[in-house]
């Protein structure tokens, strides 16, 4: 049976209780496969961010402010018990909300959502300061203290996963959250919020608001109550970010977009190489950060690699994800389709030629068939612009220094593959890519136990490892006088 949405909470959670929002204003979530509504959700306002930006911070002075670390970390276990228990349901609401095939979220975003949870939380009580011998008449020496509100605001592609990077390194530092989900996928953030209370988490530690980010987002960021926001979206969106966060200088993560080259050299195992670039760029539908988008192939093999690639774009499943064999599942939106619609016919009308897909698979759902472009310049929008979609453009070249100049060329830094079985080739690639990651014979994994994130358009700061932990906690310099 499928899981019942009216069971769910729809309403805002705001300390400790589920509320409507002030307005009494509702949007509609959409499931993008059978296009038909799953309910209604209220719509955050100002007043209620408002709302909740006291409550977290009446949070950080009462219980939450003065729990022992060791407590903190083992409420975020429990809080990691629940969502096991409910796994079920939370698995089936991320595929009704965003598409997703059940298998892939099964795959690969649950267990991430826990292994992301039970990591930091074992970092509650390790978040350590130093002994400094500056002086020999004082004692001298540094703390960490949490940073204090945290708004975290997550992106349509991967809600649990994703709010689950910003929520668990910033509860494990000490700080109260108040999570923003994407208005097209916010059922699987208010269960978070349910679980969190359930699990004994005080109240005011993790709101939930969700809510358009014209509005419910940029309260969070204007709010002067406010001493952090982390935010995965797009570039445009971050640069509003980090203008309104000037207003009392906030602190500020930013995980952005990506145009990442995937580079093929002739020596490489071809088989291995396509079967992972036709999994960087289709898996989620595209729909990721890191997508392997532009994929460089030495010309000497291009024929040979886009073959193989048209042969297994051609071969996977798209359709239902409630279907066990369902390999890609819808794009999040009509108007995420739309916008992926008109690059290709773009790609099109610059002069690249497409040689798979290319068009809507089915006259409801927004599925569109893995796309492939061959004969792309450089320079076409397709290869400069993050469509976010299942959309590759190959693109040919001659040498590592062509290689290295059109996969450098892009204002994106955040990850970038090489395959290649010379290992001084490979080790140059890796020393001079703009990336933040780089994939060596391999494409696409992650983990978080090492640093995530770019430069430029790709971002600003890193979140995963203990590194995250910096984004949430503030050092504190202690001066004792001996003596004293």
């Amino acid at each position: 049976m499928p899981y019942d949405f009216s069971s769910a909470c729809a309403d805002l959670i705001i300390h400790g209780e589920r509320v409507p929002a002030r307005s009494g204003r509702t949007f509609e979530t959409i499931n993008p496969f059978t296009e038909q509504s799953l309910g209604l959700v209220a719509e955050a306002g100002i007043d209620d961010v408002d709302d909740a930006v006291k409550s977290a911070r009446e949070a950080l002075r009462a219980e939450w402010g003065t729990m022992r670390a060791a407590q903190r970390g083992q409420l975020l276990l429990r809080f990691a018990d629940l969502i096991r228990r409910d796994q079920e349901q939370l698995i089936e609401l991320e595929s009704l909300d965003t598409g997703k095939p059940i298998s892939t979220i099964r795959r690969q975003d649950f267990p991430a959502v826990l292994d992301t949870l039970t990591y930091y939380a074992g970092f509650a009580d390790k978040i350590n300061g130093q002994v400094i011998p500056a002086r020999p008449d004082a004692l001298t020496y540094t703390v960490r203290e949490p940073v204090g509100v945290v708004a975290a605001i997550v992106p349509w592609n991967f809600p649990m996963m994703i709010g689950m990077w910003k929520i668990a390194p910033a509860l494990a530092c000490g700080c109260a959250v108040i999570l923003k989900p994407a208005e097209l996928t916010p059922l699987t953030a208010l269960k978070f919020g349910e679980l969190a209370l359930e699990a004994g988490i005080p109240a005011g530690v993790l709101n939930v608001v969700p809510g358009f980010g014209t509005v419910a987002g940029q309260a969070l960021v204007d709010h002067p109550d406010v001493d952090k926001v982390t935010f995965t979206g797009s570039p445009g969106v971050g640069r509003q970010i980090l203008r309104g966060s000037a207003g009392n200088l906030k602190r500020v993560t930013l995980e952005l977009g990506g145009k990442s080259a995937n580079i093929i050299f002739p020596d490489a195992d071809l088989d291995a190489a396509a079967k992972a670039a036709a999994s960087g760029i289709f898996f989620n539908s595209g729909q990721v950060c890191s997508a392997g988008s532009r994929i460089l192939v030495h010309n000497s093999v291009r024929d040979e690699v886009v073959e193989r690639l048209v042969a297994r774009a051609e071969k996977i499943r798209v359709g239902d994800p409630s279907d066990s064999g369902t390999q890609m599942g819808p794009v999040v939106s009509d108007k995420q389709m739309e916008r992926i619609l008109d690059y290709i016919r773009i790609g099109k009308d610059e002069g690249a030629r497409l040689v798979s897909g290319g068009v809507r698979t089915a006259t409801r759902g927004y599925t569109i068939a893995p796309t492939i472009f061959d004969d792309v310049d450089p320079q076409m929008r397709i290869s400069q612009e993050e469509i976010f979609g299942p959309v590759a453009s190959v693109i040919g070249f001659d040498d590592e220094d062509e290689a290295l100049s059109i996969a450098n060329g892009t204002q994106f830094s955040l990850a970038a593959g090489i395959w290649t079985n010379d290992m001084r080739r490979m080790h140059r690639f890796v020393r001079d890519l703009k990336a933040g990651t780089v994939w060596a014979n391999t494409f696409g994994p992650t983990d978080v136990r090492l640093p995530w994130g770019g430069t430029r358009d790709s971002g600003l700061g890193r979140e995963h490892g203990e590194v995250a932990l910096e984004n949430f906690t503030e050092p504190k310099s202690v001066w004792i006088a001996h003596g004293a």
